[in-house]
């Protein structure tokens, strides 16, 4: 298996790994917000298993996507990162963080929410029919899916989404969650449950005038809000000891 990804920023440091949105691609993150943050940390883009440039056939659960993304950021060498996760990628970082506590030392959730929050068996139904109505009318699917409104979706979405971590209590990292106050895709109401059922939750008061979308929409306020929760940085974060077995990856692409 094959991840296609792109590395910017300072080589020292912790890496902040970027997990993308439903059918998001590498190349779907801003750029304002991706170069950013790369101006003062190692950042860390990459397309799932099956998507993109990757190679593989795509998951069909947040736990095999998670599994995913540790065997990824394992295969770099790294023992210790931190998370931003959108949307998808926020459930996606939930369980990473759960599941493997030691690898993970602080995240950042947006336009994300808990497992059973109000309209969150409904993300892929909008993301979906949001997805038709652009390519019908020959413009970007964001336009859509992260600024304006549209009629409900025509699917439901629960077995994709019904294992997504409920026990919020395992994770025990500093946990920065942030989103726009009128996000359709993940209702906004989650992403205030959400800081307040993790136990080192902060929440970055909800973006006005912006949806699902509100950390690019607002990356002028965003990124120095991260960068400032993510500092300072410990050591942590070098290369794993050298392995018997180690895996070399070419620039791009990483094996796992």
């Amino acid at each position: 298996m094959t991840f296609a990804y792109r590395q910017l920023g300072p080589d020292d440091g912790v890496p902040l790994i970027l997990l993308n949105h439903l059918s998001g691609v590498l190349d779907n993150w801003d750029p304002r917000v991706v170069d950013g943050l790369a101006a003062r940390r190692p950042v860390i883009t990459f397309d799932n298993r099956g998507v993109g440039a990757s190679s593989g056939s795509t998951p069909d659960t947040i736990e095999a996507m998670a599994r995913d993304t540790v065997l990824f950021i394992r295969a770099l060498g790294y023992n210790a990162v931190d998370l931003l996760g959108l949307s998808m990628g926020g459930f996606i970082a939930q369980v990473i963080a759960a599941e493997e506590p030691d690898l993970v030392r602080k995240l950042i959730l947006a336009g994300t929410g808990p497992a059973g929050g109000p309209g969150i068996d409904k993300v892929t139904s909008v993301t979906v029919q949001d997805m038709l109505k652009a390519t019908l009318r020959r413009k970007d699917p964001k336009h859509y899916l992260f600024f304006t409104r549209t009629e409900g979706g025509q699917r439901a979405a629960r077995e994709f989404l019904a294992r997504l971590p409920s026990d919020l209590s395992r994770i025990h990292q500093p946990v920065l969650v942030a989103n726009g106050e009128g996000d359709r895709m993940v209702p906004s109401v989650n992403t205030i449950d959400l800081a307040a059922r993790l136990p080192r939750g902060e929440l970055v008061p909800l973006y006005p005038d912006a949806g699902h979308g509100g950390i690019f929409q607002n990356h002028d306020l965003f990124v120095p809000r991260a960068l400032e929760f993510l500092e300072p940085q410990p050591a942590v974060g070098r290369p794993l000891a050298p392995d018997p077995h180690p895996v070399r990856p070419a620039p791009g692409n990483a094996s796992a």
